[in-house]
């Protein structure tokens, strides 16, 4: 009895409340941060794509992605082996090697050219528009459709800075661009900013005979007037395409020699 009464009689010990610490943002946190975007841009994974990956949850990565987590050595090694690196690159700066920008109408031979490229130096090679597919789980054609197109650029122009960032990630980047990304000048200023832009140059007729060479029949189908649209759409953006830092006129010069004069840009 006498022992409740003293129990009553001490006073209330209040525990101390933890809240969750809030990470201040530093250069690791923002290196962290930065190559697990480019990683993933490069890799063509989705955020949720590299949860699952990683087993990572969403908001542990979007905290990380965000340059402001502060991850266990455990959560580290899962991120960097669903990235396909160690953790030592994963913490590694990059080093500054641009990005190699391929540009041009459908049928330029940008994943042509950007595959041989990809190979010869060892990079990696991503087309901008299935990165964009796999971020919104749609295809292009459904996100114009659905969102429309200043929606889509909104979209192009995020995926797009995170796969510059990854400039020097594994060996570099080689990137094929949509035929109008040219036409977003905020877009195309930051492309031109970050990357060495390469117009894949070839006249309306030579694109128009190898998309059909290809077996696409998309420009014909139902359109009488496909192939003068063809040329006003190319009279249109060749200014902006010879904006570009190098032009390879297709016509002229075969895939493994826009190869090497890609290269000898990049080496100067």
């Amino acid at each position: 009895m006498r022992a409740q009464t003293l129990n009553r009689e001490l006073p209330r010990i209040r525990r101390p409340r933890y809240r969750s610490k809030v990470t201040t943002k530093t250069p690791l946190n923002a290196l962290l941060g930065r190559r697990t975007r480019a990683l993933r841009a490069a890799g063509g994974f989705t955020v949720r794509d590299l949860a699952q990956r990683s087993g990572l949850s969403l908001r542990s990565l979007a905290a990380i992605e965000a340059d402001a987590a502060n991850p266990t050595l455990a959560s580290l090694q899962e991120l960097a082996t669903a990235l396909g690196v160690d953790v030592i690159e994963l913490l590694r700066p990059a080093g500054r090697k641009r990005p190699v920008a391929l540009l041009g109408l459908r049928g330029a031979g940008k994943s042509t050219v950007g595959k041989r490229l990809a190979d010869d130096a060892g990079w990696a090679f991503v087309e901008l528009d299935r990165l964009i597919e796999r971020e919104s789980g749609l295809s292009l054609q459904a996100l114009f459709e659905l969102h429309g197109e200043p929606h889509v650029r909104t979209l192009e122009a995020r995926v797009l800075a995170d796969v510059v960032a990854g400039a020097g990630v594994d060996g570099g980047v080689v990137v094929a661009v949509g035929g109008g990304l040219v036409t977003w000048p905020e877009t195309w200023a930051l492309l031109k900013a970050r990357a060495l832009t390469v117009w894949l140059k070839a006249t309306p007729q030579e694109h128009w005979d190898r998309v059909r060479a290809q077996g696409d029949e998309r420009p014909m189908a139902s359109r009488s007037r496909a192939r003068a649209e063809l040329d006003a759409l190319w009279n249109a953006r060749a200014p902006l395409y010879a904006q570009a830092e190098l032009h390879i006129d297709t016509s002229v010069v075969d895939v493994d020699g826009a190869v090497a004069v890609i290269r000898a840009a990049q080496a100067s």
